[in-house]
């Protein structure tokens, strides 16, 4: 009997050794793999945010060494009434743009669903202007909205109706650019949406069909539930982009001026603390009160997903 046992005891520790050298391997090319991502990651995102966190309490022209300012960038902030516009500009772009976009996606998508001739056309057609770059779609939507030789105002005077200043009038001027951010970036979320529909299974709707029910109510009762995954992570993405608009805007505008008013955003007041005026702590600030109001809107999106989010088993 103790040579049966010592017998059997040898193999396990030699299992046990092959088992760690391996599991030791693994975890080297699991370094090697993810090493240049997590690099490239650290260096361009998380480095630069600790960073700019950090800069966010200092008085920082960008060439000097930065003096500590304490809580002062935070409080000049908040009682100034432009970043202050800023924040509301920025907050009022995302509740327009984002469910405007996210409805018509859905839309649109349901519609490219369907069997027809020339679909992957279509579908290449709406996911178009996403590859375009932003400049270019600026300019070209700041032309389509000149008030004197505009595309649109020339249409309307052609039939009598009157020509509206799209970009510099306050009350449309942020509902003009809303317009274009959804044509540009609704083909994003087209094709996400597009995916999750193609994954609901057909047997769903052929019983409805069985039990009578109408398009419409298959749509409310077996579409919207079960594409609710896409749609939290086609919103979440869509506010956090919504939130970070500038290069449209800035193309659009052009005048620096016009800025200040409806159509300031946070990410336009970065840059000109930083770029312009060489306050790098103010600027700095305000990314970080972005960044809390990114964070802020994010977690009460996944806090509120479990009554609104049905996940398929």
């Amino acid at each position: 009997m103790q040579s049966q046992t010592a017998g059997t005891s040898k193999p396990h520790k030699i299992n046990r050794g092959v088992g760690k050298n391996k599991r030791k391997r693994d975890a080297l090319w699991a370094l090697l793999f993810i090493g240049p991502t997590f690099l490239g990651l650290f260096t361009f995102y998380i480095g630069p945010a600790i960073a700019s966190f950090a800069l966010s309490f200092t008085y920082w022209d960008g060439l000097t060494s930065p003096t500590f300012a304490g809580l002062d960038n935070m409080v000049a902030l908040l009682t100034s009434p432009i970043f202050l516009r800023s924040l509301l500009n920025t907050v009022v772009f995302m509740l327009v743009a984002v469910p405007v976009s996210v409805a018509v996606a859905t839309l649109v998508a349901v519609l490219l669903n369907q069997r027809i001739k020339g679909m992957i056309l279509y579908r290449a057609l709406y996911f178009l202007p996403v590859v375009t770059m932003p400049i270019a779609v600026g300019m070209v939507w700041k032309w389509l909205y000149n008030t004197e030789y505009g595309l649109f105002n020339y249409v309307l005077s052609a039939v009598g109706l009157p020509q509206p200043e799209w970009l510099f009038d306050p009350s449309i001027a942020l509902l003009s650019v809303i317009a274009v951010y959804v044509w540009m970036t609704i083909g994003n979320n087209i094709i996400l949406i597009l995916a999750g529909l193609q994954n609901v299974d057909p047997t769903y709707y052929e019983a409805a069909e069985i039990d009578g029910a109408s398009r419409v109510k298959q749509f409310f009762s077996i579409t919207l539930p079960l594409i609710t995954p896409t749609l939290f992570f086609v919103i979440i993405t869509a506010m956090i982009s919504s939130l970070q608009v500038f290069d449209l805007i800035f193309v659009m505008i052009g005048d620096t001026t016009a800025l200040v008013g409806p159509l300031r955003t946070i990410v336009y007041g970065v840059y000109e603390s930083g770029f312009m005026f060489s306050q790098m702590g103010y600027a700095s600030a305000q990314a970080f009160i972005l960044f809390l109001l990114i964070l802020v809107i994010t977690i009460i999106q996944f806090a509120g997903q479990k009554k609104w989010v049905h996940y398929d088993g």
